[in-house]
């Protein structure tokens, strides 16, 4: 069973991490329509191996959106913030659009009430024109705003750089939306280890901490999220293997089939409730009135909706309420669950037919089923998991895993095994497959069109990644096109089954260079495919492949016995001169066991002679890609341009988020200094005049913020905050010395004390240390205490208003460096005792009591051998 893993199997697990020589973490992200999340692989000790980072507001997942708003661009939470306004500004489901023909993407954004101005780009694709009228952004562009803006909470959650991470994707995703992120993550500056499929991600994060030693199992994972929904067949099960000796089971899965309903969401029910609501809100208008007409009052529809549905699912009945929804007109109206699934009626037959297909094609029945997992947002309404369940004929339904964070966690793992310097414990081998099947074609004038030339390169569901090899009987160029297998299974909005399209040169120089010599076969050409981990197939090379015969001159050679006598090898077959040559190596044998001295055999040159050889010659050949359509890549000029776009942008926010920092620490630093001022501690080490002057200082500065200082820079916030900190630091000083100085005095004066009892301790019981080290520490302890001693004179003297005589840091600074005296003093090693070497006399009475004691021994050894042999005797 396990044979069959041999593809992608990676090895998963609850995390052991090991340090990682750049100090460098690993992030997944779950790229929704509306939400984007955000886990993290922490290589910290003491922090979660795995954890979600949050936002700005401190939610664990972030609105997917993208706006500009006078001149600056805004992201997240910020962005979501403007959207009731300003609906125009706020670009969302830009993950639906990568890819896309402009004409799916118009009538999609026209479907949901999206106000986008778009316009058709070069490759047929989407650009959408902000508000400056003229700017026009990719959506690749505006989804690498989106990854950068993960990576950046990734980064802050994990105070350490993020530039490699793992995206899920939609398993409808096709070729042409797969490069489009990875083209976007480049654009971001992040390094994509990997696409994984969103149900991979799920299945990583179910299995992980299970066991299938004891049985193996069929799981669904069904998914109904934002836009999309999809039902995805796993396979759990273990096999053996030896691990240092030892037999230990692995865990491993394979998805066996995914089926999905791109266009059936939690947003089509959404829009169910939108048109119901709209239409009874222009029967309050009357007068022919529709308000679907205006994007501002749909966009705040739109937002009340949403909540009514989340209400709906907890309560058989929900309100609604829009202030000023159009014209200066409030709406407010309620809902029954009962009527909001009689509205979404055909919605929940059809939320089926993902599940009812994976059945259907892979033969198995729901009996066959061990569980079905439910994730993604919209699986929580109640109607939906009534239909579900009597489906499958479970009262209980499977949610054993987060909804919302599934996906990401899982993807999380899979991030944690491709990245480096992560040790991982119980391992879960995968196996994914591609929801897409592929044709490969040869196309061009001078290609015979036959069965071989447009055939199956990847049945759908083989493993990722794979290499393919395809080998055609061609001697002219010619051009290479990719395309789904079936036309009846095509991602959103693609029209034509071709996504891929390359030249391949160089066959023809290579014919007719070789065609004058003696072909053993008809030229081929070989090509070598590969479809990568993110599910990405591409031609990666070509050769030409020149098979020749030729004679070809090679020595002859012939063994002789003696100087007069030869053997003829000219004529002979293979099978004679074997024979020959067998009896003649006899011959030699016998002749050197009779005789040694017989000659050596030698070999005489005869000259040469032709033989017959097959020589193999390859050839690369030129493979240009000449893609075109929204899936046609990036040039290198455009893709330069674009980076440089971004750069700017992002040194734009960064300048932004440092002005808007700066303000606000002037206005805190304002409103925090006024009422110190007030404080009865500061009237103490403060003139009145001082207080006074100081105040009308900060008044001034206030009133420059909230006037002329609404537009100001970064610099000029700074330079204000720096005049007002020149005149409040030295104030602030004194407050805070009036408690912290005394503190200080006091530690020191203990020290002192402590001083005098360790140097008695040295001179008892630490004899020897040096007296010059001891009388140093000696001497820098009275110096410490004079000086002590003279400030203090001194502060008291001083008026509480008036710069302080010494700081309590100052008192500190002495009494550490004489700490550190005494401790490199404490450390003398006590030194070891001398062993005095014994004199000749002794050593010459040791050697002759040894001489003595030898005698003696063997003496005493003499008399036991008698005594044994007079024993021997008897």
């Amino acid at each position: 069973m396990g044979k069959m893993f041999t593809g992608l199997v990676v090895f998963l697990s609850l995390l052991s991490l090991l340090p990682v020589p750049s100090e460098s973490a690993v992030s997944s992200v779950d790229l929704g329509s509306e939400w984007v999340k955000v886990a993290v692989v922490n290589l910290k000790r003491g922090q979660s191996p795995i954890s979600v980072a949050i936002n700005e507001m401190s939610k664990r997942k972030s609105p997917a959106l993208v706006a500009f708003q006078s001149g600056d661009r805004l992201l997240g939470e910020e962005a979501a913030g403007i959207t009731a306004r300003y609906p125009n500004k706020v670009y969302s489901q830009v993950r639906d659009m990568v890819g896309k023909p402009f004409k799916h993407v118009k009538e999609f954004i026209d479907s949901v009430y999206l106000p986008f101005d778009i316009v058709e780009d070069s490759r047929g694709a989407v650009g959408i024109k902000i508000d400056d009228g003229s700017t026009v952004y990719s959506v690749e562009e505006l989804l690498a705003m989106i990854l950068g803006y993960a990576s950046n909470l990734a980064e802050f959650h994990a105070k350490i750089p993020v530039k490699d991470m793992v995206v899920s994707v939609p398993p409808y995703f096709g070729q042409a939306e797969r490069r489009g992120l990875i083209q976007a993550s480049q654009l971001a500056g992040v390094n994509v280890l990997s696409l994984v499929n969103e149900h991979s991600g799920a299945a990583l994060q179910y299995g992980i901490d299970k066991d299938f030693s004891n049985g193996s199992r069929h799981v669904i994972f069904y998914d109904m999220g934002s836009s999309s929904t999809y039902a995805a067949l796993v396979y759990y099960s273990a096999y053996n293997e030896k691990e240092f000796g030892k037999t230990v089971s692995v865990n491993q899965f394979q998805v066996k089939d995914v089926r999905w309903d791109s266009g059936l969401g939690g947003q089509s029910m959404e829009m169910r409730l939108v048109e119901y609501f709209a239409d009874e809100f222009n029967k309050q208008l009357g007068n022919g009135g529709d308000v679907r007409k205006f994007p501002k009052a749909m966009a705040k529809l739109k937002k009340q909706v949403k909540r009514t549905k989340e209400i709906l699912s907890a309560n058989t009945a929900a309100p609604i309420s829009v202030e000023s929804l159009h014209d200066d007109r409030d709406f407010r109206s309620t809902i029954s669950r009962e009527k909001f699934e009689e509205l979404c009626k055909d919605l929940w037959e059809r939320s089926l037919t993902p599940l009812k297909d994976v059945l259907k094609h892979s033969g198995l029945k729901i009996d066959d089923i061990y569980a079905v997992e439910l994730i993604g947002g919209a699986t929580r309404v109640p109607k939906l998991q009534s239909k579900i369940q009597e489906f499958i004929g479970k009262q209980d339904l499977d949610k054993h895993l987060d909804a919302d964070e599934a996906i990401v966690l899982g993807s999380a793992l899979h991030a944690a095994n491709l990245s480096d310097g992560i040790k991982l414990k119980r391992r879960l081998g995968i196996v994914d497959g591609s929801p897409y099947g592929f044709l490969v074609e040869l196309i061009g004038p001078n290609v015979q069109k036959d069965e071989s030339t447009k055939q199956q390169l990847v049945p759908r569901m083989k493993k990722l990644p794979s290499k393919m090899f395809r080998s055609f009987v061609l001697n002219k160029d010619f051009d290479v096109s990719l395309a789904y297998e079936s036309e009846d299974m095509l991602p959103p909005g693609t029209t034509s089954p071709v996504f891929a399209q390359y030249s391949v040169s160089g066959l023809a120089d290579a014919t007719e260079k070789y065609s004058s010599r003696n072909l053993s076969a008809p030229i081929k050409a070989n090509l070598h495919f590969s479809l990568s981990r993110s599910g990405i197939l591409s031609l990666d090379r070509g050769d030409a492949v020149i098979e020749i015969t030729e004679w070809v001159e090679v020595p002859k050679k012939n063994v002789t016995i003696d100087g007069n006598t030869t053997t003829a090898t000219g004529n002979f077959s293979d099978e004679n001169s074997q024979e020959n040559k067998e009896e003649l190596q006899a011959d030699a044998g016998n002749s050197t066991a009779s005789n040694t001295t017989a000659e050596e055999p030698a070999v005489v040159d005869l000259g040469t002679e032709k033989k017959l050889k097959k020589r193999t010659f390859r050839v690369p050949l030129k493979v240009v890609e000449k893609t075109v359509g929204p899936g046609a890549p990036f040039t290198k000029e455009s893709l330069a341009e674009a980076k440089i776009k971004l750069e700017a942008l992002d040194k734009k926010d960064r300048e932004r988020r440092r002005t808007a920092e700066l303000k606000n620490n002037l206005e805190s630093y304002i409103y925090a200094t006024k009422e110190k001022l007030e404080s009865p501690a500061f009237e103490k080490i403060s003139t009145q005049e001082e207080r006074k002057a100081f105040v009308e200082k900060l008044d001034e500065v206030q009133d420059w913020l909230y006037m002329d200082g609404e537009d100001a820079n970064a610099t000029e916030f700074q330079e204000r905050l720096d005049s007002l900190k020149a005149i409040g630091s030295p104030i602030s000083l004194r407050s805070e010395e009036l408690t912290a100085r005394p503190v200080a005095v006091e530690y020191a004066q203990k020290y002192l004390t402590e001083v005098k009892e360790i140097i008695k301790e040295w001179e008892t019981n630490k004899t020897w240390l040096p007296k010059e080290k001891i009388d140093e520490v000696s001497k820098e302890a009275e110096k410490v205490k004079s000086w002590l001693e003279k400030n203090e004179a001194e502060q008291k003297k001083t008026a509480l208003w008036n710069k302080p005589v010494f700081t309590s840091d100052e008192v500190y600074a002495k009494v550490f460096t004489l700490q550190d005296k005494v401790t490199k003093v404490n450390r003398i090693p006590k030194p070891k005792p001398k062993i005095e070497k014994a004199t000749k006399k002794e050593n010459a009475t040791k050697e002759e009591e040894q001489s003595k004691s030898s005698d003696s021994n063997s003496s005493a050894e003499s008399e036991a051998a008698n005594e044994e042999e007079s024993h021997d005797e008897l």
